[in-house]
């Protein structure tokens, strides 16, 4: 078993992840998980991000079983199109022209898991997203940014991605990639942190 110094682990390379649970105040360590995410069907949304982010924390638990391991998985459905991260500028162009003018839904799975109390906690956080009209010249302009290629559904709200959303109902941070709100409750309600353990390292 591997020792760390901090009892929490983020499951995840997301430097968005990383972002948000630092602007909370959390102290953790990253370690990334190695599950291959095409395992998990799509066929339902709500239930397969939650499996994943339940894999990706397992995948890291078994390594750090008394450490307290957060595992998440985002994805943006439009319809009945599940949309990942794009291979191309060619599918980032089409993700774009699918969801201008229309809502669609971002979900993401969390969990938190602690294997050698044999203890998880898991969910899944929607939100509705409304984007602009895109014109034809703004969609070949996002998708030639690099801003696309490592996001779900091509785009990124908190950063040049901010001009195609209209509105959102919901977790903004769970359109960023993880729902704070959600997570951090997890933690306090089960005394995994206490208030006084969230600094103000985001400063």
């Amino acid at each position: 078993m591997n020792t760390i110094d901090t009892k929490i682990i983020l499951a995840s390379k997301s430097p968005r992840r990383k972002y948000l649970l630092t602007q909370a105040g959390l102290e953790f360590t990253i370690k990334v998980s190695s599950i291959d995410e095409s395992i998990v069907s799509m066929d339902d949304p709500r239930q397969g991000v939650e499996k994943l982010a339940r894999l990706k924390a397992g995948d890291i638990a078994e390594t750090h079983p008394d450490n307290w391991v957060i595992g998440a998985d985002t994805v943006v459905v439009i319809g009945s199109a599940v949309l990942g991260k794009p291979k191309s500028k060619d599918q980032a162009v089409e993700m774009l022209k699918s969801l201008s003018g229309n809502t669609h839904q971002v979900y993401t799975g969390y969990a938190v898991m602690n294997k050698s109390a044999q203890k998880t906690y898991s969910g899944t956080a929607v939100t509705d997203v409304k984007f602009k009209d895109l014109t034809a010249e703004e969609i070949e302009w996002y998708s030639r940014t690099k801003e696309p290629f490592d996001k779900a559904g091509s785009y990124a709200i908190q950063g040049l991605g901010t001009f195609l959303v209209e509105r959102i109902n919901g977790s903004y941070t769970n359109v960023v990639g993880l729902p704070v709100c959600e997570v951090i409750s997890i933690l306090i309600e089960h005394k995994i942190v206490g208030l006084g353990d969230l600094n103000n390292n985001g400063e």
